[in-house]
């Protein structure tokens, strides 16, 4: 009687009930072991080496720790791309055939794992962002914490006020973290703008808004908002000039200013003063407080108020009251 499972031919191939399995012989055999040696060695060369960079971070920046990271996944991503090919493929025929076959597979199956993978190389080649930049991507507005060769992950940030109706509903109204990190994938660069806070320029021009009534001391006002705004944004200011003119100098930029100032616009109901300064991205808020608490306390030493929508009852209308008389009892 026949053994349900053989061992047959020159190659050792396998037969089940006479029937041969293709691809199944000792050849292949030989070939699977030597991908899982290497695959396993290139895992602990990985392991060896990211322990040895997460030893030494505290000595070195953070991003380039974390470049160091990328360029060893890259390396030992590449490694095993060629070891495989030269394990699997020996015959540069099949090579060629598996090759065709393969890409066909990946352009109908894996559309957005090429395009995100794709992205990942966009992202390091074109320098859209770093880690630690401070982004908005997909819908998405926080700062950078990984990048991988498919996806992208980012410490959420609340909105201010003004853009609390965007989508995802955020409850911080601040530019400060809400806690979620939030996985973006790479392919969103070739769909969406990418917005960069901190890349080129690591400040951002920021405005605060005072209604007054028109019977108000505009000068007084104006005067209240330039020096808090001066005494707060001083020191950035002078940090971000060399910056601001590097920029200006690489992209043919108009140029712009530094020291705050305030604007004026008229409204039905008051009259708006706006000043406008720079600040670090990372310190909106804090910034913002202080101000405030600053120029309330010069209002109210000045005796001026906010203005805000009120509605005056300039009169009455007279009203009539008429009695109706007693109904009658049979």
């Amino acid at each position: 009687m026949t053994a349900p499972v053989e061992v047959v031919g020159a190659n050792h191939g396998v037969e089940i009930f006479g029937v041969r399995l293709l691809g199944v012989d000792a050849q292949n055999g030989h070939k699977l072991i030597l991908t899982a040696a290497l695959f396993a060695l290139l895992w602990l060369l990985t392991k060896l080496l990211s322990g040895i960079t997460r030893a030494v971070r505290g000595h070195a920046a953070v991003r380039v720790a974390f470049w160091t990271g990328q360029g060893i996944s890259l390396v030992m991503f590449v490694i095993g791309v060629i070891g495989f090919v030269s394990i699997w493929f020996d015959n540069p025929a099949r090579l060629a055939t598996g090759v065709g076959l393969l890409g066909a597979g990946l352009a109908f199956a894996l559309q957005k794992v090429v395009t995100s993978f794709a992205g990942y190389f966009v992202i390091l080649r074109g320098k859209t962002f770093n880690v630690g930049d401070r982004i908005t991507m997909g819908g998405v507005r926080g700062d950078v914490v990984s990048l991988s060769f498919l996806q992208t992950s980012i410490m959420e940030m609340g909105e201010p006020p003004a853009m609390q109706d965007a989508d995802p509903t955020i409850w911080v109204r601040s530019r400060q973290y809400t806690g979620r990190i939030v996985t973006v994938s790479n392919a969103q660069i070739f769909d969406e703008p990418v917005y960069n806070y901190t890349r080129e320029f690591p400040y951002i021009w920021e405005e605060l808004r005072l209604p007054i009534a028109f019977s108000d001391d505009r000068a007084r006002v104006e005067q209240i908002l330039l020096e808090a705004a001066a005494k707060e944004t001083v020191q950035i200011s002078e940090l971000a000039k060399p910056a601001l003119d590097a920029l200006e100098q690489r992209f043919e930029m108009k140029p712009a200013e530094v020291a705050p100032r305030v604007y004026y616009r008229i409204t039905d109901n008051w009259m708006e003063l706006t000043v406008r300064f720079l600040c670090k991205e990372h310190d909106v808020r804090g910034l913002k407080d202080r101000m405030s608490r600053e120029v309330m306390a010069k209002l109210d030493a000045a005796h001026i108020g906010i203005a805000s929508s009120t509605y005056d009852i300039v009169g009455m209308p007279p009203l009539r009251v008429e009695l109706a008389p007693p109904a009658k009892r049979d």
